[in-house]
């Protein structure tokens, strides 16, 4: 359980209380939202209110996040691409298609249900539905992911990200001949307002956002990048790329309809580093493109 207490600036009033909390809040969903309202977890000034109840300055707002009812998880015999593995730490190379983590809708066939199966020793932190999850990268992204043994690695994995100590490379085909050969986009993060399913480059209830990126090979029509991640914000890649004006090629959320024959975005997780937690040696992992990928660019080099 999560309480926070905030007071409304002069700046604020007059917003839905609704609105306020999701601007407030960006990882929590609009219905999500709701519910905390109706089941008295959002007051003002210790009262109960409605959603549409209208803020006025100097109103306290008090947040109280009630952790979601568990899930059974169960462990399922789902083949993994372990790419390292000992006593703290697991890296595994993710198929795109898989979801990290299980979730209404999405109750197995998750990444978490293999390593249940896999290996009994994960770290509790994140709870019973992310098990030894320390960072995420979207369902239709392929590539490596670092996984927590236990509360120790898993401290000392966070803090690194925290700290953007840890080395994280993404490939990318995007839309676009993009002319320049690198680039940096440091645009903050939040949750988009016309649509709360999607993040967007806002000064609004945003965070900070910096994506490096380096022009790999340019097609007619399309450019092959390598994306570095400074920050790492829900969809980073996925919104600065389109921020720019060129969307990931397959991105069914940021991207146009025509593009190239890939079922979910062309991106990949390339390469991983970070220290490891017991040894305190300097880590780094590569993953290879997978297959649809490679496809699609050998299509691109003969066309060109």
């Amino acid at each position: 359980m999560e309480v926070l207490s905030k007071v409304i600036r002069e700046d604020e009033q007059g917003e839905r209380l609704d609105k306020w909390v999701s601007q407030t809040l960006p990882d929590q969903s609009r219905s999500r939202i709701q519910e905390l309202i109706k089941t008295n977890c959002i007051k003002v000034n210790g009262k109960s209110v409605k959603p549409n109840y209208r803020i006025s300055p100097n109103d306290e707002i008090m947040i109280t996040i009630v952790d979601p009812e568990p899930l059974d998880v169960i462990p399922e015999d789902i083949p993994l691409d372990i790419v390292y593995e000992d006593a703290s730490v697991l890296v595994v190379n993710k198929p795109r298609g898989m979801v990290v983590h299980p979730a209404p809708g999405h109750p197995n066939g998750t990444l978490v249900n293999a390593l249940m199966y896999h290996c009994k020793d994960l770290s509790g932190i994140n709870g019973v539905l992310r098990p030894g999850i320390v960072h995420r990268i979207d369902k239709d992204t392929s590539g490596l992911i670092m996984i927590a043994k236990n509360d120790e690695a898993h401290h000392s994995l966070v803090e690194q990200l925290k700290a953007k100590t840890t080395h994280r490379i993404y490939k990318a085909i995007v839309h676009g001949v993009i002319t320049h050969d690198e680039g940096t986009i440091d645009a903050p993060i939040g949750r988009a307002e016309s649509d709360r399913k999607k993040m967007a480059v806002t000064k609004l209830h945003s965070r900070e956002a910096v994506t490096h990126f380096d022009v790999e090979e340019r097609f007619d029509g399309y450019t092959y990048v390598s994306c570095k991640l400074e920050t790492g914000r829900t969809h980073q890649i996925r919104v600065h790329m389109a921020y720019i004006g060129h969307p990931v090629a397959g991105d069914p959320k940021y991207g146009p309809k025509k593009t190239l024959g890939i079922k979910g975005q062309a991106l990949h997780a390339a390469e991983l580093g970070f220290v490891h937690p017991v040894s305190k040696e300097k880590m780094i992992f590569k993953a290879p493109l997978p297959k649809d990928m490679e496809k699609e660019l050998k299509k691109l080099r003969a066309n060109y």
